[in-house]
This record gives structure tokens, C-alpha cells and sequence, in this order.
């Protein structure tokens, strides 16, 4: 007996992060649900494990008949003995077997049930709307998919079997030993105050010992993280030593703080096996005084020795598991919080197909952002079907934020969006996404191939669709002149591309999805003069026979619409064409008069 134990430093859990009884009782009856697909395995596991903790409990049984009936000086009977032998060798090959396969299934079993809640909160993550990623952090998002599922996949893979057997074995033992001998099991009772004031002591002082571990461990990792991702300004300013003896004392800290956790271990488990010595030694002695008056066999007493290594090594277990259910338990309330969570953008019931053609108009939008202050006050505008519209306005004034509601990114706080008569609200989203498509400022790209990125438009392209979509907006011969062509690997965030080269497969994802209403975000002020004429060809033909609003940053841009709307101070301050616009010699014309005189001074 005794040791730290694998689940040490995971187990420990915040105080705001424990569960209440009432709380873990709802966490329970929630994942039971989620097992229903399983419960036939759940069912064969439970018989397994409770045969396989008979078997344990079936060896001390067995000695305690060989030993008063093969053994007895009055009566002895070799052939009680030979039977006690070969069946104490048959349940120690069946506790083996049932061990290693109840392991087996309930491993099986956890993990199902793991994979099945990855799938279903990625699911529901991706569901959501942009005002949820507003609000939520991703590092906290992650936390969710990976620390918070790494506790539960800790108790999956040992901590349940041994929490149930445990516990199986603690109730059983204490039931076997009453039912024997009820004058002995009281004299086992000495040792339970010691036993239960040390665990409670034990369960508490590790949880806070290892909470700290963990502070310790994520300073360590933040300490870290920091020097590899800034070690070209470290060096370039000599500042090696100062960030070596902050990571010297960070690392010192947390072996400090390990080092308290193994002193509480070591304080701990002495105390048990303490108990168990002097359990043991009263059983003897007490035995030892009844066999004499003939009230306990020499049998019974030889069997409690055995069955009491039964109780005092789960108990043992148990102090140390218990944070790593508590840990686990609250893991998986906050991931079901977060499957609570519902996507401000539903698609509602009765929801219908959005036509294929129609005008788009914001009819009395109104928008803020959580709680803030409104970034829109009561707009109004009407895009014609096939019409081109550029948003113009100074950084803030609102034209992003009109072109992503009018894409249903986000709901109006008041108004409407409507597109050929039918509310964006009671459109279904499928329908949605296929007539209005947003190219975004920045092409992202996945880890894949350049196929399998523009491919994320259409479920189910052929490679010949891809390369007409390309072929549609002339750069199909700039990627297939690639050393690996179309089935060139992009790397991580499309890294092995050039900026220009990521909007472009950004363009051709547009493309392939062939949308009614092309929000366009332009994207070109960062671009080399090259990649520029490219991206602007692109661009062009993306647009032809199609509604087009483009978030224009650059006024050249803004005078090829066929019409311009000044966004500013949360409303549209002008709309007209260009040549209007600066007829009236209003706001615009101020903008394009600055534009112009930053070109002429840069050239």
C-alpha cells in the first residue's frame, strides 16, 4: 500500500468549481442519458464488475474452509483441502480475467461516450453565432475540448474501474466480515475514527496542495510559451539571463509546491497502513482470545486478516480518487453549460426557402452589440437585384458591421433584413448561406490542400468544379504552375501562400459556392502592386451578374459601384452615385478629396 498515485496533479478542482449535491445528482442523470445508446455494454460491464469483485472477495472464503475443514486437528480432511486450493487457483484466474475485461469495457464504453460529447460540443461551437464568439474567449473554448475532456478521459480510463471496484470491495468486505463474525468486525472498528479523520484531513489538503501545482505548472508553461514567441526580441536585447532566472524561479516554485503534495502523500499513507497493522494485530489478538473459547474458527480469523487488506487499501484509493471525480464532475457540468448555450441566429420554425433573385433591404436597423452602445440607429437602404454597392466611411462608423447584418451574421436589435420579400429571420439557414456568401477581409485557409480549401464552399465538388470555379476568375494556371499544383498543401493557416494567394482561394471559394449576393470585404491595401492587378481581376470577375456590397477601403474601388453609401455615426449619412456624390461636395467628396491628395503626395 501507499504511493502517490497517476491522478495526483489532475485531480485537484477549484472551490468555484465544485459541484453541489443537487448540482452533481443533475450532472449524473444527464450523462446517464447520453449512455442510453451504450446501456446493453453498460449493463455487461456492471455484471462483470461485480463478478469480478466476488472473485476477490471468494479467496479469503475459500482459505477460511481449507484451513477449519482440511486443517482441522480433530477432524482433518485433505480432501477440503485439495477442493480449497484448486478453486482459491480458479477465482485468482477468474479475478484476472474479469479485471482485464471489465477494463476493457468500461474504457470502451467511456471513450464512446467521450467521442460522442467531443462531436456534439464541436457541433454546437460551430452552430453558434458571431455574438457568442464576441463574447467568449477562445482560449476558454479550448479549455472546454481539451483540459476539460482530459479529465474526464482520465476517469474513463482507470479512475472509474477503480472507483467502483473500490467501492464494491469496501461494502462487500464490511458486509462478508459482519455476516462471519459480527464480536470481530467490532473490534475492526478501533481503527475507523483514525481512518476517516486522516482522510478527510488528506482529501482536502491535497486538493489545495495541487491546485497550487497547477497554479504553479501554467506560470511555468506561460513563462515558457513567452520566451519561445519572443525569443527574437530577447535576443535582440540581450535579455537572456533575466528571462533564464524567471524561468529558474517559476520552475523552482513549482518543484516546491510538488514537493508539498508528496509530503502530504507521505504524512497520508503511513497513517493508513498504520491502521491496517494495528487493525490486523487487534484481530489477531481478539481472534486469538475467541478461538480459544471456541466463539471463532481459526479459519474466520485467518479470512479477516485477508479480507481487511480488502478494506483499508480501497479506502486508501478512494481519498485520492475522490478529487479526480470531483475534478471530472465539474468538467462535464461546464461542458453541458456550454451545450445549454443557445445560437442567437435559430433557424425558426416554418422556416422557408429564400428565393433565387430579389432586391436586399435593411428596413429600420437598429444594432448593438451585447450591452454596448448602438453601432446603427434606424437605417434604411435598398440594394437592388444585380446592383453594386460600395460602404464607404471612416473606421467605427458602422459599414462592417451593416454588411455582416445584412448577410445575417448577426440579427438586427430592431428592424429587419429582408431579401425578395422574406425576412433573413425566416429563411432557412441552408438556403441562407447558399444565396448570400461573405468573402471575408483576410482569406483563411485550412491544413489541407488548395482543392480541399476552396472545396469548403460546396459539400461535394468534384475536382473538375474546383478548377472551373478557378478557371471562372483566371487563376487556375497560377495554382496548377505550382510544383504540386491544385494538391498543393497549405500548411497551417495557409502559411506556404502568399497573402494575395490566401484571398484568392478565398475568392474561388465564393466562386464555387456561386451566390446571389456577394458581400465582399476588400482586401487588397496590403497586397504587392502584382498580387494586387491579380486579386482586382478576381475580384471583377467574382462580381459579374451577381448583388454585390463590398466593404470598400480604398475610394478607386468605390467609384466602380454603380452606387456608394456614406456610413457614418451609425447611419447612412449619403448615397448616391460617385459622380453624384461629389457633385454635392458632401461627406464623400471630403473623404475622396483626402484620398486623393494622399495619392498625389505619395506619388
Amino acid at each position: 500500500m501507499g504511493g502517490g498515485g497517476w491522478w495526483g496533479a489532475g485531480a485537484a478542482v477549484d472551490d468555484e468549481e465544485k459541484l453541489t449535491a443537487a448540482e452533481a445528482r443533475r450532472v449524473m442523470r444527464r450523462a446517464l442519458r447520453m449512455l442510453r445508446p451504450y446501456r446493453r455494454e453498460v449493463i455487461v460491464a456492471g455484471v462483470v464488475m461485480v463478478l469480478s469483485t466476488l472473485a476477490i472477495l471468494a479467496g479469503p472464503a475459500l482459505v477460511r474452509y481449507g484451513i477449519d475443514h482440511g486443517l482441522d486437528p480433530k477432524h482433518p480432511d485433505g480432501a477440503a483441502l485439495d477442493r480449497a486450493a484448486i478453486a482459491f487457483l480458479f477465482v485468482a484466474v477468474a479475478a484476472l480475467i474479469l479485471s482485464r475485461i471489465q477494463i476493457l469495457m468500461v474504457t470502451r464504453v467511456g471513450e464512446k461516450f467521450l467521442r460522442d460529447l467531443r462531436v456534439r460540443v464541436f457541433h454546437h461551437i460551430q452552430g453558434q453565432s458571431m455574438t457568442f464568439f464576441d463574447t467568449e474567449q477562445t482560449g476558454k473554448l479550448v479549455s472546454r475540448m481539451t483540459s476539460d475532456i482530459d479529465s474526464l478521459e482520465e476517469v474513463v480510463q482507470q479512475g472509474l474501474v477503480m472507483f467502483i471496484n473500490n467501492g464494491l470491495l469496501v461494502v462487500l468486505s464490511v458486509v462478508v466480515l459482519v455476516s462471519m463474525s459480527p464480536l470481530l468486525s467490532a473490534a475492526c472498528l478501533v481503527s475507523l475514527p483514525i481512518v476517516i479523520v486522516a482522510s478527510v484531513w488528506f482529501q482536502r489538503s491535497s486538493n489545495r496542495a495541487y491546485l497550487v501545482v497547477r497554479d504553479t505548472i501554467g506560470q511555468t508553461l506561460s513563462t515558457l510559451q513567452e520566451g519561445l514567441s519572443g525569443v527574437r526580441i530577447i535576443q535582440a536585447f540581450g535579455r537572456e539571463e533575466i528571462q533564464q532566472r524567471r524561468f529558474d524561479r517559476h520552475n523552482r516554485s513549482q518543484l516546491d509546491a510538488y514537493m508539498h503534495a508528496i509530503k502530504i502523500s507521505a504524512l497520508y499513507f503511513p497513517v493508513i497502513e498504520v491502521a491496517g497493522i494495528a487493525t490486523t494485530a487487534v484481530v489477531v489478538g481478539v481472534g486469538g482470545v475467541l478461538v480459544h473459547q471456541d466463539s471463532v474458527s481459526v479459519g474466520t480469523v485467518a479470512a479477516f486478516v485477508l479480507y481487511l487488506a480488502n478494506l483499508f487499501e480501497p479506502i486508501q484509493q478512494l481519498s485520492q480518487l475522490f478529487n479526480l471525480l470531483q475534478s471530472a464532475g465539474a468538467a462535464l457540468a461546464k461542458l453541458f453549460g456550454l451545450l445549454d448555450t443557445r445560437s442567437d441566429l435559430r433557424e425558426r420554425p416554418g422556416a422557408v426557402d429564400m428565393p433565387r433573385h430579389g432586391s436586399l433591404e435593411a428596413r429600420g436597423v437598429t444594432f448593438a452589440y451585447g450591452s454596448g452602445p448602438r453601432v446603427l440607429e434606424a437605417v434604411d437602404l435598398v440594394v437592388a437585384n444585380g446592383e453594386r454597392l460600395a460602404l464607404v466611411g471612416p473606421t467605427g462608423a458602422g459599414k462592417s458591421t451593416l454588411a455582416k447584418l445584412l448577410a445575417r451574421l448577426y440579427d438586427p436589435t430592431d428592424g429587419a433584413i429582408v431579401y425578395a420579400g422574406v425576412d433573413l429571420r425566416d429563411a432557412t439557414l441552408g438556403t441562407l448561406r447558399q444565396r448570400i456568401t461573405v468573402v471575408p477581409q483576410e482569406g483563411y485557409l485550412f491544413h489541407g490542400s488548395i482543392l480541399d480549401n476552396v472545396r469548403i464552399a460546396k459539400a461535394g465538388a468534384t475536382d473538375d468544379e474546383v478548377r472551373q470555379a478557378l478557371a471562372k476568375l483566371g487563376m487556375e494556371a497560377r495554382f496548377t504552375a505550382l510544383p504540386e499544383g491544385l494538391a498543393t498543401e497549405v500548411r497551417e493557416r495557409g502559411s506556404r501562400l502568399s497573402a494575395g494567394e490566401r484571398q484568392l482561394v478565398s475568392l474561388a471559394r465564393a466562386a464555387l459556392a456561386d451566390p446571389d449576393v456577394l458581400v465582399l470585404d476588400e482586401a487588397t491595401s496590403s497586397l504587392d502592386p502584382g498580387t494586387e492587378a491579380d486579386v482586382e481581376a478576381a475580384m471583377v470577375a467574382l462580381m459579374e451578374g451577381r448583388t454585390v456590397i463590398v466593404i470598400a477601403h480604398r475610394l478607386s474601388t468605390a467609384e466602380r459601384a454603380d452606387r456608394i453609401a456614406v456610413v457614418d455615426a451609425g447611419g447612412i449619412a449619403e448615397i448616391g452615385t460617385h459622380d453624384e456624390l461629389l457633385t454635392r461636395g458632401g461627406r464623400y467628396a471630403a473623404l475622396y478629396a483626402s484620398w486623393a491628395g494622399g495619392l498625389a503626395a505619395a506619388g
